[in-house]
C-alpha cells in the first residue's frame, strides 16, 4: 500500500490556487475510486483510501498549512506503519512550466516549505515526490502572491491534464515501478 500526500492549504480561500495542485492531484486519484475524504480524528489530514489494479493507496490532505505539512505527514507515515518506500508526496513546482510533472525518488526541497517541514519530520530526503508544474513566478511579483494565485484560462487547460496525468502516474509507479514511470511523465 502507498501512502499519497497532496500538499496544500486548507480552507475555500485557497482552492484552485497553484499552492492547492497536491490537493487537486489526489482529489482526483479519490474522484476515479469513487472515494471520498473523511477527517482524521488521529491525524491533521483527511484521508481516503482507494485501489486500482491490485494497487492500494492512502490518500492525504494535511489539514496543517503548507509550512507545517510535517506535522501530518510524519506521525501518519510511523504510526501507520509506512515504510519511507511506501511514500509519495504530490507537490507543486514553479521551477517547472505549467502543466508539465516530474518524478523523483528521492531529492531536496527545491526551496519548497512544504518539502522543507516533511522533511525535518521524517528526517530525511529519501521519499518519492511527483511535482506539477504551476509556471514561474511574474516580474516582481512576491512568490507568496504568486503561488496563491489562480490560474489563468489557458494554464487551466493545461494544469487540468497535468492533474490528470499526475493521478494516472501514481498507479504506474505501482504497477511499472518507478523508473518506467519517470520514462513516461518526464518530460
Amino acid at each position: 500500500m502507498w501512502l499519497v500526500v497532496g500538499l496544500g492549504n486548507p480552507g475555500n480561500q485557497y482552492v484552485g490556487t497553484r499552492h492547492n495542485v497536491g490537493f487537486d492531484v489526489v482529489d482526483e486519484i479519490a474522484r476515479r475510486g469513487n472515494e471520498s475524504f473523511r477527517r482524521s480524528w488521529r491525524f491533521p489530514a483527511t484521508l481516503a483510501e482507494v485501489s486500482e489494479s491490485g494497487e492500494k493507496a492512502l490518500l492525504c490532505k494535511p489539514r496543517t498549512f503548507m509550512n507545517r505539512s510535517g506535522l501530518a505527514v510524519g506521525p501518519l507515515l510511523r504510526k501507520k506503519g509506512f515504510a519511507l518506500a511506501d511514500l509519495i508526496v504530490i507537490v507543486d513546482d514553479t521551477e517547472l512550466p505549467c502543466g508539465r510533472i516530474r518524478i523523483r525518488r528521492r531529492g531536496g526541497s527545491g526551496g519548497h516549505n512544504g518539502l522543507k517541514s516533511i522533511i525535518a519530520a521524517l528526517g530525511t530526503e529519501e521519499f518519492a515526490r511527483i511535482r506539477v508544474g504551476v509556471g514561474g513566478k511574474p516580474g516582481a511579483r512576491a512568490m507568496v502572491d504568486h503561488v496563491l494565485s489562480r490560474f489563468s484560462p489557458d494554464e487551466k487547460k493545461e494544469i487540468a491534464a497535468a492533474v490528470e496525468r499526475a493521478a494516472e502516474a501514481v498507479w504506474d509507479i505501482g504497477k511499472d515501478g518507478f523508473e518506467q514511470a519517470m520514462n513516461r511523465y518526464n518530460g
